[in-house]
């Protein structure tokens, strides 16, 4: 999917500027990168959060629209409100069609209700990674990658060099060697809660001796 946001330059620059800028609902920005200087940008808060919906906002190439001029550019860092749902700070990197770049790209796992080692073995799935990093040109970065488990039974994993990539696209870990080949996905055994207390003897509890007070009235 395409994504394109509205975005103006701006002049001044501060803590006290960017405080105003987000009292008037808008996001404070800068954009850097391909050996250009940085821009300093704003954006509209109801547009950032229209697009955080889309989880291809976080991975794909965006496009921004800065007073009539489109540039191809990729999110880097969000700073959001430590309790509001405000975004207070935006990061971008401008795209050079030719060159690799460096992205965190989502996992989905499927068919995890058929996995065998679910299914018919009573196993628990344990996802180790949400994301994974991965190296390619800007035109084939995926917008997530399929982690699928319909053939795991219990005690298997996934690793890293199992995931099936879309031509073009790398992991980056698994360019840095076999040692990095890192667990994706697991199925293990369940762990079953005990019934009782393992302290707790058998049988009926013992009574707490009764107490009883001996003949004669309590002194003042």
């Amino acid at each position: 999917m395409s994504i394109e946001l509205n975005a103006e330059l701006r002049t001044d620059t501060g803590k006290g500027a960017s405080r105003r800028l987000r009292h008037a609902n808008k996001v404070p920005a800068i954009l850097y990168g391909a050996g250009k200087d940085p821009e300093n940008l704003t954006l509209a808060q109801k547009d950032v959060q229209y697009e955080l919906q889309h989880e291809a906002f976080f991975t794909q190439v965006l496009e921004l629209n800065i007073g009539g001029k489109k540039q191809d550019v990729l999110l880097r860092d969000l700073q959001h409100h430590p309790y509001r749902h405000d975004i207070l700070h935006m990061d971008f990197q401008r795209v050079e069609a030719k060159k690799e770049m460096h992205v965190n790209v989502p996992l989905h796992f499927i068919n995890e209700d058929i996995a065998p080692g679910v299914k018919t073995e009573g196993g628990a799935i344990s996802h180790v990674m949400s994301e994974v990093e991965v190296v390619c040109l800007p035109k084939d970065i995926p917008e997530f990658i399929d982690v699928d488990l319909s053939e795991l039974h219990m005690g298997e994993i996934v690793h890293l060099s199992d995931l099936k990539l879309p031509a073009g696209v790398e992991v980056f870990a698994l360019k840095q060697g076999e040692e990095h080949d890192s667990a994706v996905a697991s199925i293990h055994a369940r762990k079953v809660a005990e019934e009782h207390e393992e302290a707790e003897a058998p049988g009926e509890a013992a009574e707490a001796p009764e107490t009883k007070e001996e003949g004669g009235e309590a002194e003042d």
